[in-house]
């Protein structure tokens, strides 16, 4: 399987989210992926960072999952896509799920928040397998991923050949000029990255925005730990790389002796 993960801009309306979803799940069809991937809360924009409020709100979201939708189907890729959503009891931090024919598949919410997002979102409280084109996968958001390992093992165990990683980290106006990826003086992201591959046995797939100084790369990574691709640091585009399902034995994470750590 070919799967893709977009590294987008910081975009500057729902609008221009729209458009770059859209050239960049173009680019990922053409080299034949069968599903791509985008960076954490990317529609409407990760909150603070000054978007429109109008952009915000509970119909305009809807209008552009909608869209997201025909894309997919226009396309024939199916299409992770992380939004914030309105819920009755508060707004989420979730990752939805579109098949190739434009059918929504369902969602995963980011189930631990940092505590910088506490007055930004709720905490989701649930975890779903997913499976395209008869790959079963997982989806973890963000800090989760890097601080709660247990998000990844528990797919690993449910069967999931590959978690998918929507994050964001860096900024536009300060920070490090990253040069090599995984490198000793790097942030820690991108061995974290790798050991959430390497400890349970699957593929490990991340997506983060293209800032001027981004703290990681998107990155694929095999079940062994090593990187397979990786984006171009401060690059808008896309990297698409084949998958074998059958390497992705999950046997670390299926030899995890779960009784022995009981509360």
């Amino acid at each position: 399987m070919k799967i893709a993960l977009a590294s987008p801009p910081f975009v500057n309306s729902l609008a221009d989210g729209l458009y770059w979803l859209e050239k960049l799940t173009q680019d990922a069809a053409d080299q034949q992926a069968e599903i791509i991937c985008f960076p954490e809360s990317y529609l409407p924009g990760y909150p603070g960072m000054g978007y429109p409020a109008e952009d915000r709100s509970a119909e305009k979201l809807q209008e552009a999952l909608e869209k997201v939708c025909q894309i997919a189907n226009r396309y024939s890729i199916a299409i992770i896509v992380p939004m914030d959503w309105h819920s009755p009891e508060g707004l989420l931090n979730l990752a939805y799920v579109v098949s190739a024919t434009g059918e929504i598949l369902g969602y995963q919410t980011k189930n631990q928040l940092d505590p910088t997002e506490d007055d930004w979102w709720i905490p989701g409280t649930a975890r779903s397998i997913f499976e395209v084109n008869g790959v079963k996968f997982g989806i973890t958001i963000c800090h989760e991923g890097f601080r709660y390992p247990e998000s990844v093992r528990w797919a690993a165990r449910q069967g999931a050949k590959i978690v998918f990683f929507p994050h964001f980290n860096g900024s536009n106006t300060e920070g490090v000029e990253l040069t090599e990826w995984g490198s000793k003086n790097n942030p820690y992201y991108e061995k974290a990255m790798m050991m959430r591959a390497l400890e349970n046995t699957i593929y490990f797939a991340s997506s983060n925005f293209s800032s001027r100084y981004p703290e990681s790369a998107s990155s694929l990574i095999a079940p062994d730990g090593s990187c397979i691709a990786h984006e171009r640091y401060g690059r808008t585009g896309v990297i698409v790389a084949a998958i074998d399902p059958e390497k992705a034995t999950g046997l670390l994470a299926g030899r995890f002796k779960k009784e022995l750590y009981k509360d």
